[in-house]
């Protein structure tokens, strides 16, 4: 069926713009509060990996979604998105994979929003309405 207000160009900009925005409010806070990436380094180590990896969370939580909000290399950036989500569900959320919420929803919600609207975006690419459209 084609309705006179769909639009596929429309959904992959809301998409974009929704991950984008929301995953770029915890770089921002990251970004003013720099002893957030002391917890991060020290999940690396816990698993052998080097502590610089954590600077890493800027460029999927800053660099990222902006490159989603503007659809420059859009599907670049959801890929990232996804890679940083990935990290923080084995850092800092691995032994919440099964818990739920005292509502009954799963307690990753969000953490599996980000994983797969960056996938989303990545497999979509940026739609007509982007800055550099793929």
């Amino acid at each position: 069926m084609n309705l006179p207000f769909q639009s596929d160009a429309l959904g992959k900009l809301l998409l974009r713009l929704t991950v984008g925005a929301l995953m770029l409010f915890h770089g921002i806070h990251k970004l003013f509060n720099p002893s957030s990436l002391d917890f991060i380094s020290k999940q690396l180590t816990g698993i052998d990996l080097p502590q610089v990896l954590a600077y890493g969370v800027y460029l999927g939580e800053i660099v990222a979604p902006l490159m989603v909000i503007f659809g420059v290399f859009a599907r670049w950036g959801g890929l990232l998105i996804f890679g940083n989500m990935i990290f923080a569900i084995v850092l800092a959320h691995r032994n919440q994979l099964f818990s739920l919420t005292d509502h009954g929803g799963l307690t990753l919600e969000l953490q599996l929003f980000f994983l797969l609207t960056g996938l989303a975006v990545f497999f979509l690419g940026s739609g007509r309405i982007a800055v550099k459209p793929d």
